[in-house]
């Protein structure tokens, strides 16, 4: 599995050189990989049958207790109060703990819709549940302690209506399904999982990861504003970045997800893939970034770039900002070198990313490690 995995990004990148031609090639030579589609197990739970010999008393206490396990609590957690249906995740908490099996079987659940859900965007779903994991996550303020993946807010208006979360209504859409058949997992967790899920079935480095995160209600929400804006430079990075507690390295290792998906007029305004295979993981956008000529478009939309050898490639201003900055070109140069060294802070980094926040009541040795289908 591992050299298949390696051959792809080779293939992917092997496409890689400054001549018109070629490049243009390197399109049509998109790599693909054949996944096992994964049939995700199903849970089952076993009752105990009661003694012949109960008193009626006893048979009439436990059709109470049935009666209000069927109906809605309340319950009050991290701020939030929230309602809690019978099956959904607030209510399972406490009646079972999820095992490394079970949470296989959802990431396995992600995969094989992934497989199956092959009609957005470059043909994956993938990139966007990305996006979605990275959204959710990216909001955390270090000196308030507020945002981050615990909450999930962006399931309410004022959070999901915000400029850089349009379009991740088709990522949380996607998972729909996943959650109504693992109905004991929180959006926070699934969320999260997701984004691990896609960057592994994309050829990416092997992240790992630990559940514990909570629903919160719409009082959470984040106020607008503390995610990137890509028509800015080197100075908003650091600062974006810098309040949820990363430094020059960890920005652009970060930025290396821009090798997966593409902008969109209807969202971003910005159009097009930074990379010829968008839904592979590899280093080729540190690689495009320095081996290509950027020019500014010409059209009416926002200012980008766009590659002058194909004119199909883009690149926005705040992706300039990581080659025109001395400090964060040197981290361009060495992940453009070694794709290792890249998939190994990357890893790390966007563990550190969708953790940000959690109150965790687990330790960092207890994260898991999911297998990719592929």
């Amino acid at each position: 599995m591992a050299a298949a995995r390696t051959a792809t990004r080779l293939a992917s990148r092997s496409t890689l050189i400054t001549s018109s031609n070629t490049l243009t090639a390197s399109r049509s030579a998109r790599c693909t990989l054949q996944r096992k589609a994964f049939q995700p197990s199903r849970r089952g739970y076993a009752n105990d049958a009661g003694s012949k010999s109960s008193s009626a008393g006893l048979l009439w206490g436990i059709g109470l207790a049935a009666a209000a396990a069927g109906g809605v609590y309340f319950y009050t957690t991290n701020g939030g109060f929230t309602s809690g249906r019978k099956g959904s995740a607030e209510e399972t908490r406490g009646l079972f703990t999820p095992t490394k099996d079970d949470y296989q079987s959802v990431y396995n659940a992600i995969a094989k819709l992934l497989e199956e859900k092959d009609d957005y965007d470059d043909g994956s779903y993938g990139p966007v549940l990305v996006r979605l994991a990275w959204h959710c996550s990216g909001t955390y303020d270090k000196e308030t302690g507020t945002g981050g993946s615990n909450g999930a807010t962006m399931r309410f208006a004022p959070e999901g209506d915000h400029g850089a979360n349009a379009g991740l209504k088709a990522a949380r859409d996607f998972l729909d399904p996943v959650k109504q058949k693992f109905s004991w997992i929180t959006y926070s967790d699934l969320w999260t999982l997701a984004g691990v899920c896609a960057i592994q079935e994309m050829q990416g480095p092997t992240i790992p990861w630990r559940p514990g995160r909570t629903d919160r209600d719409v009082a959470m929400c984040t106020p607008d504003g503390r995610l990137p804006d890509g028509a800015k430079e080197q100075s908003h990075l650091r600062a974006i970045f810098g309040r949820m507690g990363f430094d020059d390295r960890e920005i652009v290792a970060l930025s290396g997800a821009h090798a997966l998906g593409r902008c969109h007029t209807d969202r971003s305004g910005f159009d097009g893939p930074w990379s010829f295979s968008p839904t592979v993981m590899s280093n080729d956008y540190y690689r495009l970034l320095l081996g290509e000529k950027w020019n500014f478009r010409k059209w009416t939309g926002p200012k980008q770039f766009q590659d002058v050898s194909t004119k199909t490639l883009m690149m926005l201003p705040t992706d300039m900002a990581l080659i025109k900055d001395k400090e964060f070109k040197k981290h361009v140069e060495r992940y453009a070198k070694d794709d290792q060294a890249f998939f190994s802070e990357f890893r790390d980094v966007i563990v550190k990313l969708f953790e940000l926040g959690v109150p965790f009541q687990s330790k960092e040795e207890d994260r898991m490690t999911l297998k990719p289908t592929a």
